[in-house]
């Protein structure tokens, strides 16, 4: 069923190898909504199973290690370039061991965890032979979170039941139990690996240091922020702290008040933030504001009437010498209610980016980020940035009215006809062209290089 995740072992003999090993030894096998990401053929019988036969300790002992990258960390084009690393970490592949791990990945975006599975290269030479499975599972993360545990309970159950009871992954569960059930142990635990970092591999004072800015900033907008940081392949020495916000705003940024801002109303009928994929909420939140604003019929938004919505000037998007460096971002508790700063130079740009924050803003009203103070818009790929750029896109340049104008034709003058319409970049016209199926990836190759927007 959709929004399922089962991770099964089944109980068979091995007749050698470590005690660990063999009592948990068995078919492993991965299904999420309803599609099995580990099945294959065994190249000694040519006989279909569900999994390989393998022990379930490696499977354990690399999913406790991770646990808190797998649950946090997301993709980002910094950790493609940098894969052994991040491989480690998000690619069962790499467990090691001498055994045939399926060529399974799971990344998150804080509130869905994305599993993709690869076929076996045809070069390889194995023992069992993985299929694949085209495309991607979403499950959310309380799902996710429920059959990890399941899995790691049931291997340490045999390993009980065997007599084993002090065995490092013991340790490791103790640990982990110990880390999610301390609350400054799990936010520490938490922003390493939205920093990219496994547990301990930097000295301690360093996020003790970051976290100082949660009273500032806020939490989940911290998390963000080491998102961009480690999207950007920078270590936690280059993460933006609450002085780097408030300078910045003084020197870049333009007067925001939050009072101005538009207020949704009416939304039952949109998703709240993590009830739906990113995408979807997003676009619901934008296609509600145009209704309140009058702009239900596709018109294009005015500069004047972005920034009205925005709750600031047509300054910030006209003024593009003003630019912060970093991340575009909105600060409230800064000069007379709030400042905004923008990041690009170009006129597209920064109306993209401001509509980002006003969207930003509008989400953190129906959530318990209406404490937080700062939001920013960020190159990551978390669950909050999709969302974001949804809006955005949706906002500035609503699809249904940029597919009735190209009426087919989705030609590289066409888009830019529609980009000029809307006042977008072409880019925004071409993710959305992928993101709705009007395009494959491979004919979008600015959305192909830089990820979808949504």
């Amino acid at each position: 069923m959709p929004g399922e995740l089962n991770i099964a072992l089944s109980t068979e003999t091995l007749d050698s190898g470590p005690p660990e090993e063999a009592a948990t030894f068995g078919v492993f096998a991965i299904t999420a909504n309803d599609r099995l990401l580990t099945e294959g053929t065994d190249t000694a019988t040519a006989a279909r199973r569900h999994g390989p036969r393998v022990s379930g300790y490696p499977v354990a002992e690399w999913i406790a290690w991770n646990w808190w990258r797998l649950r946090w960390e997301g993709e980002s084009p910094a950790a493609r370039r940098a894969a052994r690393e991040w491989s480690f970490a998000h690619r069962m592949s790499t467990i090691g061991g001498g055994y045939a791990w399926p060529g399974v990945e799971i990344v998150s975006d804080g509130r869905q965890c994305f599993l993709r599975s690869e076929p076996t290269p045809d070069a390889c030479a194995v023992l069992f032979r993985y299929i694949g499975a085209a495309g991607r599972e979403d499950v959310p993360t309380e799902t996710f979170e429920a059959a990890i545990d399941g899995f790691l309970n049931e291997v340490a159950g045999r390993l009980e039941g065997r007599g084993l009871r002090d065995t490092n992954l013991h340790r490791l569960l103790s640990d982990l139990g110990t880390e999610r059930a301390d609350p400054d142990l799990a936010r520490f635990r938490r922003l390493e690996a939205r920093l990219g970092l496994d547990a301990d591999e930097i000295d301690a004072d360093e996020i003790h240091r970051r976290l100082a800015d949660t009273d500032a900033l806020g939490e989940e907008a911290l998390g963000e922020v080491a998102a961009d940081t480690a999207s950007r392949g920078a270590g936690p020495e280059h993460m933006m702290s609450a002085a780097d916000f408030a300078s910045a705003a003084a020197r870049s940024g333009f007067d925001a008040d939050w009072r101005d801002a538009a207020a949704p109303g009416g939304t039952e009928d949109v998703p709240r933030p993590g009830e739906a994929p990113a995408w979807r909420v997003g676009k619901g939140m934008a296609q509600r504001i145009r209704d309140r604003a009058g702009l239900a019929n596709g018109d294009p938004v005015s500069n004047a009437r972005l920034a009205e919505l925005a709750g600031t000037t047509e300054d910030a998007i006209t003024q593009s010498w003003r630019c912060a460096d970093g991340m575009a971002f909105a600060l409230r508790g800064c000069g007379a209610g709030g400042r905004l700063a923008l990041r690009s130079e170009w006129t597209t740009g920064r109306r993209f980016e401001l509509a980002r924050l006003a969207g930003d803003r509008l989400f953190a009203s129906s959530t318990d980020r209406s404490v937080e103070n700062l939001f920013p818009a960020t190159r990551a790929y978390s669950y909050r940035q999709k969302a974001q750029r949804a809006f955005a896109a949706e906002l500035l340049s609503p699809f249904d009215a940029v597919d009735e104008m190209l009426r087919g034709d989705y030609s590289e003058d066409s888009q830019r006809r529609a980009a000029r319409r809307f006042d977008v970049s072409g880019m925004t016209i071409q993710t959305a062209l992928v993101n709705h199926g009007r395009l494959a990836r491979y004919e979008a190759p600015d959305v192909a290089i830089r990820g979808p927007a949504a």
